[in-house]
C-alpha cells in the first residue's frame, strides 16, 4: 500500500495565500511531489510564503503540474531576532551552495554575493543570472526544510568595491563585521546592535585595498579564533556565534 505524503512536507509558493484558493505549484515543487514523493490527489502538504503557512490538499496532478487547494492558515514566526545580512564573496560550486543553505538555516535575513579581486569564480552576465536563480532555489529549499516561512533575499552579484562604495554611512546602532584571522577584536567585546552586516572573504582573503575600504565604511575586523577558517566555514561559524549571543540559540 502506498504511503501518503507526510503532512509536514513544506512547499514555498511565491504568491499571496488565502483560504480556499486553488494554487498551481512551482515546477520544482510539482516535480518533487509528483516524481520524488509519488504524491497523489488527496495528500496533504504545507504551503508557505511571507510569514504565513497554510495546510493544503492536492487537488490535481497531471502533465501540466500539481494544483493544491489551500485550507486553513496562520502567521507562524520562526525568524531569528538577530537581523543579519551576509555579504559573502562567491566561492566555487558546492561551497557557495552550502554557505547559502546553512545561512538560511541559521536565520540570515538576506545575502549579497560579492566578487573579490581574489575570487576564483568569475561569472559572465548570462551565467550570473543562472547562478542567481540557482542560489535562490537553494534558499527556498533550505526554508522548506528548516521551517522558515520567510525566504531570505539573494541580491545580484556585485564587486566588493562597488558594493562597499554604495553602502550608506553606518548607523550608530548598526554593527558591520569584517571576518579576518588577523584581527584582535573578539565578538565577546562588542555591544548588541540593532542589526548586523557580516562580510566574509574569498578563498584567498580580501586584498589590502578591499579591507581598507571596508574599514573606511565602518567595518570592524573580527577574529573567530586562532585557526584560519575556510571561506565556506567562516560565515557560518560567525552566524552561529552571533545567534548564540544575540539570536535564538
Amino acid at each position: 500500500m502506498r504511503r501518503a505524503v507526510p503532512q509536514y512536507t513544506r512547499i514555498y509558493a511565491p504568491c499571496a495565500l488565502a483560504p480556499g484558493a486553488l494554487l498551481s505549484l512551482r515546477d520544482t515543487a510539482a516535480h518533487h511531489l509528483a516524481r520524488v514523493l509519488r504524491a497523489t490527489v488527496g495528500d496533504h502538504v504545507m504551503v508557505f510564503n511571507d510569514g504565513v503557512e497554510f495546510s493544503a490538499v492536492i487537488a490535481r496532478i497531471d502533465k501540466h503540474g500539481v494544483t493544491v487547494t489551500l485550507e486553513t492558515g496562520s502567521a507562524v514566526d520562526r525568524e531569528s531576532p538577530l537581523i543579519c545580512v551576509l555579504a559573502q564573496a562567491i566561492s566555487s560550486g558546492e561551497r557557495m551552495d552550502m554557505t547559502l543553505q546553512k545561512a538560511a538555516e541559521l536565520g540570515v535575513r538576506a545575502v549579497q554575493p560579492l566578487y573579490s579581486e581574489r575570487s576564483i569564480v568569475r561569472l559572465d552576465a548570462a551565467r550570473a543570472v543562472k547562478r542567481l536563480e540557482h542560489w535562490r532555489e537553494v534558499m527556498i529549499s533550505a526554508c522548506e526544510q528548516c521551517g522558515r516561512n520567510v525566504v531570505p533575499a539573494v541580491a545580484h552579484p556585485q564587486s566588493v568595491i562597488e558594493w562597499l562604495g554604495a553602502l550608506p554611512a553606518r548607523r550608530h546602532d548598526e554593527l558591520r563585521i569584517l571576518l579576518s584571522p588577523h584581527a584582535a577584536q573578539r565578538l565577546a567585546d562588542l555591544a548588541q546592535p540593532a542589526d548586523t552586516i557580516l562580510l566574509a572573504g574569498p578563498e584567498g582573503g580580501f586584498t589590502e585595498v578591499e579591507s581598507t575600504l571596508a574599514h573606511a565604511r565602518g567595518f570592524i575586523a573580527l577574529k573567530l579564533g586562532p585557526r584560519v577558517l575556510r571561506t565556506e566555514t567562516a560565515a557560518l561559524a560567525a552566524l552561529a556565534a552571533l545567534n548564540t549571543r544575540w539570536g535564538d540559540f
